[in-house]
């Protein structure tokens, strides 16, 4: 069979035609990298229409990132889709779902395990940059915790994925002063999310 086979011309080959096909007109630099990224990970260039972020989310999200601020993340998959070697200052990445407390915490707040870990994010959350592409309820109880006094994040990455509470909880989060990139709608997914992570860490494609 005849196919590509060379990883670097595959790469470049996905780039140039998601860049062809794909309207990133209104997106700067740094948000047109990430928007790339993004649809490299999922294979529809049509995701741009839904992406929107805050004036000075990607300005904020690479000096959290450049000054050794931790990436937050709701699952491991999406922790397991950071590619460490493109984070600038050896950044912790961090997932609490599978802390001994979460479970338990969880019942008692009557929420999901994910949610209930972001509980366990709160000494953690200044300067860091929050990565939700999962679940919904992680994401609203983010809100939730900032809006009782939480300290918040440098940076909000919020793309749950699904049918109950997914678009709303990313509007919720578009409609708070906290900087964020979101995909509105249902779409989403811990490998957008971490698409994303990947494309600020680092301008390299």
């Amino acid at each position: 069979m005849s196919y590509v086979r060379d990883g670097a011309d595959i790469y470049r080959r996905s780039f140039a035609l998601i860049r062809a096909e794909a309207d990133l007109e209104r997106f700067d630099p740094v948000l047109e990298r990430v928007v790339v990224r993004m649809i490299h990970a999922c294979g529809m260039v049509d995701l741009a229409a839904d992406v929107a972020a805050s004036p000075a989310f990607a300005e904020r999200a690479v000096a959290a990132l450049d000054a050794g601020g931790a990436v937050l993340c709701d699952t491991q998959m999406v922790a397991a889709g950071v590619a460490r070697s493109r984070l600038p200052a050896a950044n912790p990445v961090v997932c609490t779902l599978s802390e001994p407390a979460v479970a338990e915490l969880a019942v008692r707040l009557g929420t999901t395990r994910t949610a209930a870990a972001v509980e366990l994010w709160r000494d953690r959350l200044p300067g860091a940059v929050v990565v939700i592409g999962n679940a919904p309820t992680a994401l609203f109880h983010l809100l939730e915790l900032i809006a009782a006094g939480g300290r918040a994040p440098a940076a909000v990455i919020g793309v749950p994925v699904g049918f109950v509470g997914a678009a709303e909880s990313k509007r919720a989060l578009a409609d708070t002063d906290l900087e964020h990139l979101v995909v509105h709608g249902r779409r989403g997914g811990s490998a957008i999310a971490a698409a994303a992570v990947n494309a600020i860490a680092s301008p390299l494609e």
